[in-house]
């Protein structure tokens, strides 16, 4: 049985993006460092060994200079992946070298679009340029496994926008490529005034072109949203899909561990106060053979047949197109992964 992953949430950022639901509030280097004395408490209370540990924000890369006695609390398995999420201008090469000699091996980059038209539409205060450098930076500092995230379906957007921003980025030393399609969340500024975006129809097919010219880049699809060079899959996000335990540190953070699920209030000052994080349980017993097919199916490699058998009654509601069942696995293609949770909907009904 492997270990478990460790993910640390890092409630700071300069700005907040008008699409952003993740918690956060405003950086203080003070407030920080109180954060960091939080979380490093947890980290003695649970004391567990981690094999992948990731750093998700907010803006993690702002506490570069916590987060190196952060990690010395980390019981890390040898080959442990550790991941920091990074904004594009946190990103000098005097931020990197802390980040790369306390032990980080992997960076993600919010890098949204090349286009820096686009980028403004979505509150990014970063120019293409500027992340491109970055990025380049990471590399001669030392990164060699750098992701980078792009968005899909936003104000502005064209296929030819799309088509150029995973050219741009095909050109940088990237493994991997994260490509999420924007959602209006209520309680955010574009909630509560929802900027023009493409309509559904061109949001689709926005999608499925980025599954074309990632695949063609040489960056294989190995979940919904998620595109690898080989070998190069996130191996902490495998964790959430595959079903494996990981334990969440920090407030508002989540976790599948010891077999339940459950959250920590999303109040940084709480978290900072206490001498153990609040556990709120979301599920105490979830359901396995239910959550294997929800979340198998999301990703490429998709569900064995003991599992699909469950569910097989199901199958014929399906329109073709949407799924393949090839070497024993069903899993569903570029079109089925667009309607996803409609498909695992009716599946699911039909569990036995």
């Amino acid at each position: 049985m492997s270990n478990p992953g460790l993910y640390i949430h890092v409630p700071f950022c300069r700005k907040k993006c008008p699409y952003c639901d993740f918690y956060s509030v405003g950086y203080r280097e003070e407030l920080a460092e109180r954060y960091a004395d939080a979380v490093i408490r947890n980290l003695r209370y649970y004391n567990e060994d981690y094999d992948t540990v990731y750093f998700g924000g907010g803006t993690p890369s702002l506490m570069a200079r916590q987060i190196p006695r952060i990690l010395d609390e980390v019981h890390r398995t040898a080959s442990a992946e550790v991941t920091v999420e990074c904004n594009p201008l946190e990103m000098d090469k005097e931020t990197l070298k802390i980040l790369r000699g306390c032990g980080v091996n992997r960076l993600s980059v919010g890098i949204q679009s090349a286009v820096d038209g686009e980028l403004a539409a979505l509150g990014r205060t970063h120019t293409f340029e500027q992340a491109r450098q970055a990025v380049l930076t990471a590399n001669k500092v030392g990164f060699y496994d750098i992701s980078a995230d792009i968005m899909i379906g936003t104000p502005g957007q064209t296929a030819e926008t799309l088509t150029r921003t995973i050219g741009e980025l095909g050109n940088l030393p990237l493994t991997h490529i994260s490509a999420y399609m924007l959602k209006i969340e209520p309680n955010t500024v574009f909630g509560k005034k929802p900027p023009a975006l493409p309509d559904e129809d061109e949001t689709a097919e926005l999608y499925l072109s980025a599954v074309r010219l990632l695949e063609n880049a040489r960056f294989m699809q190995y979940e919904v949203s998620n595109f690898a060079r080989r070998g190069m899959t996130s191996r902490h996000n495998l964790k959430y899909w595959r079903r494996e335990e990981y334990l969440g540190i920090g407030a508002a953070a989540h976790s599948f561990y010891k077999g339940k699920r459950f959250a920590v209030t999303r109040n940084l000052r709480e978290f900072i106060a206490s001498e153990h994080q609040t556990e709120l349980v979301t599920d105490e017993n979830p359901n396995g053979i239910e959550e294997k097919i929800m979340l198998g199916l999301r990703l490429a490699e998709g569900i064995p047949k003991e599992l699909w058998e469950l569910v097989q009654s199901g199958l014929p509601l399906i329109p073709k197109q949407y799924y393949k069942i090839e070497n024993d696995r069903l899993s569903l293609t570029a079109d089925g992964f667009l309607v996803s949770n409609e498909i695992i909907a009716t599946l699911l009904t039909y569990l036995n």
